[in-house]
């Protein structure tokens, strides 16, 4: 009998607390040649080691990104979107996983072999690569995005709810990438 050999994908998505911006998941399927140890929880990780890091997962990795816009993050809810992200991100992967690590408590409908595991980043190689991975790709669209939206300091906050931002919003109103429907967004423009 002929061993099936286990293809594992990690998935985790960034930004679903934001204020700004789309959330977006990584989905990634690791190449031998990976450095593990370099792996871990993207939030515990400097911004420029992250960076360092993501470019080598890249380059030692099958991986794909996902995203979920801030139209449909408002049509569907943030839970539903960031699943969709994850599907997009999964559908993307140039090889089919048989087995995908997810992190958090929620899959995707419609996809086979999921598995859900709470603080994955934390615990999961795999995952973790995601993480890093999607945060990376998440800040630096951000970053790009507060060059053209400069009163909101989407460049070091990354469209989470910060003073800077909070005082943004309130000084200069709301954007096409704000997340109309959550509840600082939501309460200026109801004032």
């Amino acid at each position: 009998m002929i061993k099936k050999k286990i293809i594992t994908a990690g998935v985790d998505e960034v930004g679903r607390g934001c204020l700004a911006g789309p959330v977006v998941s990584a989905a990634v399927i690791l190449k031998k040649s990976i450095k593990l140890n370099l792996l871990r929880d993207s939030k515990k990780i400097t911004f420029h080691k992250r960076v360092e890091i993501s470019e080598h997962i890249k380059l030692n990795s099958y991986y794909s990104i996902g995203l979920a816009s801030v139209r449909e993050i408002f049509s569907l809810n943030i839970l539903q979107a960031s699943l969709l992200s994850m599907k997009r991100a999964i559908n993307k992967l140039p090889i089919k996983p048989n087995l995908i690590l997810i992190d958090g408590n929620s899959t995707p409908k419609s996809l086979k072999n999921c598995k859900t595991i709470i603080n994955g980043d934390e615990k999961i190689k795999v995952i973790s690569a995601a993480s890093i991975i999607a945060k990376v790709y998440r800040d630096r669209l951000m970053i790009e995005l507060s060059k053209r939206y400069s009163n909101y300091a989407w460049e070091s906050n990354f469209g989470y709810g910060t003073k800077a931002h909070l005082h943004g919003l309130r000084k200069f109103g709301v954007t096409v990438h704000h997340r109309k429907a959550f509840k600082p967004v939501h309460n200026i423009l109801s004032s």
